[in-house]
């Protein structure tokens, strides 16, 4: 009798825990993209903008490291397309110097002469380290912003273990653009100096078109400028092109922080702060230039271009800003560090609230009609023992729901179709003990002894179907992606419930009806 009893607390203890666990549902319950309408996108991240990066910036550094030592040579540039670097026009006498440095400051990189030229090829493992390493800074500077940008239940994932595509998945979102805007946008910020042309006439309006700007030059840029593209003075308005220096005395890597404020007219800014190495450059910079015009870049447009007044150190700020909005978006951009390399949209699909509710509602009634149909034929074929398999198979619903309710996992419509598949998967092994009941009873066993060895024997049963379609489940929890990571789990914990309800409570149901030390002669059945 004390057995039976903790079995009855320990029972009624699990079922309380898991409505716990589902109420109030609306808050417990959270629905997936198909359910609640919302933002699905995928992402291919554009490595071989990282190995330019990776490029420039060596390139940089050898530039620097050759100046240092008065070695002659035209310039040295990064070629993405070869995933090299080329020193132009080097001087031949001391081409063993080259190649000492060049082995010194680029270690791993095959270096040969190639015509007039000194080529310093990136191995191959290295770009595969720069692709793989700007895939998963992508991915995780993507999930920041989404975190900090508020957005629940997203899903964040890359799309295969060696791809370079990012799956987004975002329920409830009310404004797609803007959340594509802030995911996709790399936030790359650069300070460069505008560079005056060789007529002597600094460039203050920006020029009207990039031929204009190269016409300023005779046609050729030196190896120190390049044009960028200015915003667009109002809808329709002129664009301007500026030309720029190569060089950046700091970029958005070099930020602590960055924050949304108004300005002395109320106007809408962003407010940085450098770390103490960029201020110390920054401060250098801007000391030696008073009077020159500095541009602002954002992911390599001129977003702001202006007269240096005084040596800025640590702080700084961007305006010209429309709404409170852009900035805070501009602010949680710059935070989350700049994105390594830029991204292509290949995939793009909003889901109506609508379209939702109807997912919603045909699920629901799926799941009812399914949810009659069974208790109906197990109350026809089994007659009063049926209604012991139709308790068993709503505690295994309510079972589900407290667990995901405890985990705070989303329902998905094909989780919705892993909580039907348990419905038959419960009653199956219902229908498996009860059979095996019926066997024991024709054979001439008493109630109570017929009801106990047909718990027995189907146990392995049970045990082997259900762990089989476990093992799939997991597989495809491991390597679905989120709709089928919705199917899975539903299908793993309904079959963990399933085993419980069926093997545990509807034995514990049976004993608590049959009594102890009483004589039973009939079982409906």
């Amino acid at each position: 009798m004390n057995e039976l009893r903790w079995k009855i607390l320990l029972v009624l203890a699990v079922v309380g825990a898991c409505l716990w666990g589902i109420v109030p549902p609306s808050e417990k319950i959270h629905l997936g993209l198909d359910l609640k309408g919302g933002i699905h996108l995928v992402l291919r991240v554009e490595t071989a903008d990282a190995v330019k990066a990776q490029l420039d910036s060596q390139a940089s550094t050898l530039r620097a490291a050759l100046q240092r030592r008065s070695l002659k040579f035209e310039r040295v540039a990064a070629v993405p397309q070869d995933e090299a670097i080329r020193i132009v026009g080097f001087d031949k006498v001391v081409s063993d110097e080259f190649t000492r440095i060049a082995g010194t400051e680029l270690p791993g990189y095959s270096v040969r002469i190639d015509g007039d030229d000194l080529l310093m090829e990136m191995p191959i493992l290295e770009v595969d380290r720069v692709k793989e390493a700007a895939v998963e800074d992508t991915l995780e500077r993507i999930r920041v912003r989404v975190d900090a940008f508020g957005l629940a239940e997203a899903a964040v994932q890359r799309q295969g273990q060696a791809s370079d595509r990012i799956l987004i998945q975002i329920p409830g979102v009310d404004d797609p653009a803007r959340v594509k805007d802030l995911v996709g946008k790399p936030a790359f910020l650069e300070f460069k100096k505008v560079m005056t042309p060789p007529n002597g006439v600094a460039l203050r309006g920006g020029g009207e078109s990039k031929e204009a700007v190269l016409a300023m030059y005779g046609g050729t840029l030196p190896p120190d400028v390049e044009i960028y593209q200015g915003a667009s003075e109002g809808t329709g308005g002129r664009v301007t092109w500026w030309p720029l220096s190569v060089d950046s005395p700091v970029s958005g890597n070099d930020l602590v922080t960055a924050r949304t404020s108004r300005g002395d007219l109320g106007s809408a800014e962003v407010q940085f702060t450098l770390t103490p190495d960029a201020g110390g450059r920054f401060e250098s910079f801007t000391g030696s230039n008073i009077g020159q015009p500095l541009a602002a870049l954002l992911d390599k447009r001129v977003i702001q271009v202006a007269t240096i007044q005084a040596a800025i150190r640590e702080s700084g700020r961007i305006t010209g800003i429309s709404t409170l909005q852009e900035a805070d978006d501009l602010s949680l951009k710059l935070r989350s560090g700049a994105l390594p390399a830029g991204t292509t949209v290949l995939e793009e699909r909003t889901v109506g609230p609508s379209l939702g509710a109807d997912s919603i509602r045909q699920g629901v009634i799926a799941s009812l009609a399914g949810l009659i149909a069974s208790i109906g034929f197990m109350l026809i074929y089994y007659k009063g023992s049926g209604v012991n398999a139709v308790v068993a198979m709503i505690l295994n619903v309510v079972l589900i729901f407290g667990v995901m309710g405890y985990m705070g996992a989303t329902l998905t419509l094909p989780g919705i179709a892993g909580v039907i598949l348990t419905f038959g998967m419960a009653l199956d092994a219902n229908v498996l003990i009860f059979e095996r009941i019926r066997e024991e009873l024709r054979l001439g066993k008493t109630v109570r002894s017929a009801v106990e060895m047909g718990f027995q024997k189907a146990f392995g049963t049970i045990l082997d179907s259900n762990l089989t379609t476990v093992i799939a489940a997991v597989l495809l929890f491991q390597f679905g992606t989120g709709p089928i990571k919705g199917f899975a789990f539903t299908l793993i914990f309904g079959l963990a419930a399933s085993m419980f309800t069926a093997v545990f409570v509807s034995r514990l149901m049976f004993r608590v009806l049959l009594g102890e030390g009483t004589r039973v002669q009939r079982l409906s059945i």
